[in-house]
């Protein structure tokens, strides 16, 4: 498995992959990572995985070491190949060209034609650090979120979410559920984390304490999921409009600053408030702020299973709480 993101990002790849489409992820060095099963079909659905290949093996982080475990590797394959060399973060003292070369040659010797256009296979050879491992492609994230920019979307508001991002945090709450999911934002804002639940085939459901909001995020969800389910309402977080257990998942992006009051709550109130009724409707969680909420979580009956800080910029670190019902 091919991680993507920065060095600080790959325990949240890990786990987003591990929670929404692989079992017994295992990270081997830097970008890079294994796992003993993988729902292939789920891989496009990723975020923080770039490819995923079938392990041909493992060698040191040198093209001759590369070579010799290609020559020595036992495949039932035939036709064209294609060989992509990658120097992961720049970290090994390996040279992608020449491993292309002398590991396409290999395949060559082997009966293989080179087809670099449309290939019947691809060899991914990748570097990184003293470790290189080798793979059959077989399946690649579908990595179009620049056309789902914040700014390019019917309604926008200033402070938006990624696409990225988005999607790593559903499929962290609601991964082992997908794509048969219905996924609960509690202040769903523009509906950027609704949208990409509904592209990854979960039903989302939002709900915002401001009536624009509300609107805008039904708006954009109409633009962007014209064909699938989803619904929107006007609420307050802290008393859900849903029955108990109405969905699988709850992610939410909590208010950033020290505001002393929002829609008529503290901030610490609100938060709390948002969480135990979290609890109530679903077993699972992801809650993104600009702290640590952990003791609010498991006063509102979660455990922590994870929470990873990761850094926006200067002045804002993103706290991603990764919750399961105690």
């Amino acid at each position: 498995m091919e991680l993507a993101g920065a060095a600080g990002d790959e325990a949240m790849a890990a786990l987003e992959a591990e929670r929404a489409a692989a079992s017994a992820v295992s990270r081997v060095a830097p970008g890079l990572a294994t796992a003993r099963g993988v729902r292939v079909d789920r891989v496009p659905t990723l975020a923080y995985t770039r490819h995923v290949s079938e392990l041909v093996g493992r060698a040191e982080a040198s093209v001759a070491d590369a070579a010799a475990v290609l020559t020595a590797a036992s495949f039932d394959r035939a036709g064209s190949i294609a060989v992509r060399a990658r120097n992961v973060r720049s970290t090994a003292d390996a040279s992608t060209a020449e491993a292309e070369r002398e590991l396409g040659g290999v395949l060559v010797d082997r009966g293989f034609s080179v087809d670099l256009d449309d290939p019947d296979h691809e060899l991914r050879v990748c570097f990184s650090e003293d470790v290189c491992l080798l793979g059959w492609a077989v399946a690649e994230r579908d990595a179009a979120f620049g056309s789902r920019a914040p700014t390019d979307r019917p309604f926008f508001q200033p402070g938006s979410m990624a696409p990225l991002d988005a999607r790593a945090y559903v499929n962290l709450a609601a991964g082992p559920s997908l794509p048969d999911a219905t996924v609960l934002d509690p202040m769903c804002g523009t509906g950027g984390l609704l949208i990409e639940a509904g592209l990854v085939g979960a039903r989302g459901v939002g709900s915002d304490a401001q009536w624009k909001m509300a609107r805008g995020a039904a708006e954009n969800l109409d633009h962007y999921l014209p064909d699938s389910r989803w619904d929107v309402v006007r609420g307050d977080a802290t008393e859900l409009p849903f029955s108990a257990d109405a969905a699988d998942a709850v992610v939410f992006d909590a208010p950033y600053g020290r505001q002393s009051k929002i829609a008529g709550h503290e901030l610490a109130d609100l938060v709390g408030g948002a969480l135990a009724e979290a609890a109530r409707v679903a077993p699972a969680c992801v809650l993104v702020a600009d702290r640590s909420w952990e003791p609010a979580a498991e006063d509102a009956g979660w455990t922590v299973t994870e929470r990873f800080e990761r850094r926006v910029h200067g002045s804002l670190v993103r706290h991603v709480h990764v919750l399961d019902r105690a």
